[in-house]
């Protein structure tokens, strides 16, 4: 299973319920189908079922049925696979390669640049005819960015094919066959966004002393000597930045502060220098920008955030006193981050103007929102997925559930069942989200909230001795899933729902089927039937997916 963020790895654990133990090391067998689900496998499931059947020599095959490194080869696109690559085909073989940037429909030239046992990879060199549903994106970053990959595809296409890869990957890695009488009613259709446009309430850009510019602009710019930049990492490069002077994935507000300080820190005099990834010299690392709402006047509210490699205010107080001209910057901060990492939490954190937070509102809640806070990114379809997950819940009314909340984060989603049930049980591997946690439920007055640090990657015997059996379990783990150890503690504990929150249809496919039908390898047997599976698109123009999944002890 893949490894725990180097911050969950390193966070403390409580010693009366954890104590850190080596991760147990899978059956080869069960590694192996980890690895399947999360990588290659997921990344191609939407078109293996269509390939034809292998033959019982492998040997057997013509060497021509794989194509070759460097080969050029003329496809078309015919799907979106999970993480929005595309899907095609070679010509007479059916063999799948996959193109990172192709679209449905699109004929394309490529060329191969790895093989992966039955798949291969290619970069697109030139366009023949393009794809379906073609429309022009509006930002002009948008051939280039990593970021909005799919902003020149119809939004309605886009969540079509994200509620595809989420019912094929339901379908051939949770091995729940679509067959089944009930599987219409359990697979439910994607809950599009209203807002594609400026729905991120939090944007991280990095300076950086190496610009990168597409090839096609190379050419046009090459007189340009100022090569520094502020902007986000050119795609496959840790050390190149995309100069950036407008997002339209931020708000308005932040968008105003972006300009001011691109229109000013290069300034000579003013003695800033991007930090240098490879010299590890220079000041500038990170500008953040998040945006709330004051509670009271409804108005948006920015907090500026400068991660520098040391602590010198007096370098940073041009920047500060022109953005503060703007009314919605109530909050400018200084994170210190000493370290070679690229990391944006610092050591240390300074407030240079106003408040320390900014606030934003959620199910009714006020929650108080640091520098380095989690908080659901995109706030209005986070009103969305709240309310399907207290669908899910099925409350009855009378208070007396108790809620189980793993990997709860600063407690959003216990929190805003805290009033309708008995108690809310927390657990999160980072101190400062828990921290944040109990903060937001003094904030709101919630007092049936219990929050716990500790690592859900690495409970022990005694984890459950501290909270009364849960009525619900709910499950928001990061990208990797859930760890075995975890999911053999949910089979035992026998709760009645479970409402698994997900990130990662591929990882969450896989821990519904160990849920439901158990792991083969490790004698143990599943407990669950899933009721629902309800995608829901929190970020438009980009390949992620959020999934909602509500399980029932049998």
């Amino acid at each position: 299973m893949p490894a725990p963020a180097a911050a969950a790895a390193a966070a403390a654990i409580p010693a009366h319920s954890f104590k850190l133990i080596p991760t147990a090391l899978f059956p080869r067998p069960l590694l192996r189908r980890l690895r399947f689900a999360t990588t290659a496998a997921a990344a191609s499931v939407p078109s293996f079922e269509d390939a034809p059947p292998p033959p019982p020599q492998q040997e057997a095959r013509s060497a021509s049925y794989f194509p070759k490194k460097n080969q050029t080869l003329e496809l078309e696109c015919e799907s979106l696979a999970y993480k929005g690559k595309g899907v095609c085909k070679v010509s007479g073989t059916g063999f799948v390669v996959l193109c990172d940037r192709a679209l449905p429909g699109e004929r394309f030239v490529g060329r191969v640049t790895r093989r992966k046992g039955n798949y291969a990879e290619v970069t697109k060199l030139r366009t023949i005819s393009p794809h379906r549903d073609v429309v022009d994106a509006p930002c002009e970053y948008a051939s280039y960015c990593g970021g909005c990959k799919t902003q020149n595809l119809l939004y309605e296409a886009q969540v079509r094919a994200k509620e595809q890869q989420v019912r094929e990957l339901i379908i051939h890695v949770g091995k729940f066959p679509d067959n089944d009488p009930e599987f219409p009613a359990m697979m439910k259709p994607i809950v599009p966004c209203d807002i594609q446009f400026h729905y991120r309430n939090k944007m991280e850009f990095s300076f950086g002393s190496q610009r990168w510019l597409p090839r096609e602009l190379f050419e046009e710019d090459r007189d340009d000597t100022e090569n520094h930049a502020l902007g986000l990492h050119a795609p496959g490069f840790f050390d190149k930045v995309l100069n950036v002077n407008k997002c339209l994935l931020q708000s308005d507000p932040a968008n105003k502060v972006l300009a001011a300080i691109q229109d000013c820190w290069r300034d000579p005099q003013l003695g800033l220098s991007p930090y240098d990834v490879h010299s590890h010299a220079g000041f500038l690392k990170h500008l953040m920008l998040r945006t709330g709402r004051d509670i009271e006047t409804g108005q948006l509210e920015v907090m500026v955030n400068f991660v520098t490699s040391s602590y010198k205010p007096e370098l940073l107080k041009p920047l500060v006193e022109k953005i503060t001209s703007f009314p919605e910057v109530v909050s400018v901060v200084n994170n210190v981050n000493t370290s070679v990492g690229n990391t944006s939490a610092g050591e240390e954190e300074y407030t240079l103007h106003g408040k320390s937070t900014i606030t934003e509102t959620l199910r009714g809640l006020t929650f108080q929102i640091s520098a380095n806070s989690f908080f659901q990114t995109n706030t209005w379809q986070a009103e969305v997925l709240y309310k399907l997950i207290e669908e899910c819940a099925g409350l009855r009314g009378d208070g007396s559930e108790i809620v189980l909340d793993l990997f709860c984060g600063t407690g959003t989603i216990g929190l805003t069942l805290a009033r309708r049930v008995r108690h809310v049980y927390g657990y999160e591997v980072v101190a400062q989200a828990i921290s944040d946690a109990r903060v937001n439920a003094k904030l709101n007055g919630i007092t049936n909230a219990t929050f716990i640090q500790g690592d859900l990657n690495k409970i022990d015997a005694n984890f459950g001795s501290n909270f009364p059996k849960p009525d619900i379990v709910i499950s928001d783990p990061n990208r990797p899933g859930m760890h075995l150890k975890l999911i053999k503690f949910l089979l035992k504990l026998k709760a009645q729902r479970i409402i698994y929150v997900s990130c990662n249809p591929a990882t969450c496919a896989r821990d519904l089927e160990y849920l439901c039908h158990g792991v083969r390898e490790q004698n143990i047997e599943g407990c669950y039937k899933l009721k629902s599976v309800q995608p829901v698109d929190m970020f438009p123009h980009t390949p992620h997916i959020e999934c909602v999944c509500l399980l029932e002890l049998c």
